[in-house]
């Protein structure tokens, strides 16, 4: 079981390392210059029972590698990181009644829509937040870093959900 979950996280980080680097770097939503950034999802969906430091640990080398991919010197890795250290803290803040099962993962089949929305919701809006802020590095124009950051949310959310949504009927379909 142990062996079967690692390598699904192995999958999933080359996976989505690979759609990030190959694709979805390659795409700007607006004149504004907005990526999404769908290896987050590798953040969100890892288990319950990693460790907080394993979790800062995979999401550097996460974002390490989105960022020699993409050339832009830390951006990634520090958003990642960050998103990583909050993520505890949010999953206990939106934590069910009864607490979380031990072998289960965050999920949006297990969890629901709202539940799963709250979590990705705050994990990607602090990921854009210090992104697009050390991105600027300057509050100069704060207000067009601030619609970055809105903009950045609202969209990597949406993809995420979808994705979340396509792996949920595909897992109906197979049971």
């Amino acid at each position: 079981m142990i062996l079967n979950r690692l390598t699904i996280n192995i999958l999933r980080f080359v996976i989505l390392l690979l759609i990030q680097a190959l694709i979805l770097n390659n795409i700007q939503l607006t004149s504004l210059g907005i990526s999404p950034h769908l290896y987050i999802l590798f953040i969100l969906l890892l288990p319950f029972e990693v460790p907080p430091w394993g979790a800062l640990l995979l999401s550097f080398f996460m974002g390490l590698l989105v960022d020699i991919f993409d050339d832009t010197l830390g951006l990634n890795t520090s958003a990642s990181v960050l998103a990583a250290y909050f993520r505890p803290y949010i999953l206990q803040i939106i934590a069910p009644r009864d607490g979380y099962e031990s072998g289960t993962n965050p999920n949006i089949s297990y969890f629901g829509f709202a539940w799963f929305l709250k979590y990705s919701g705050l994990i990607i809006f602090f990921h854009q937040f210090i992104y697009y802020l050390v991105d600027m590095f300057t509050f100069i124009d704060f207000h067009i870093t601030i619609l970055k950051i809105l903009i950045g949310t609202i969209f990597t959310t949406l993809i995420i959900l979808i994705s979340q949504y396509f792996l949920h009927a595909k897992n109906k379909s197979a049971l």
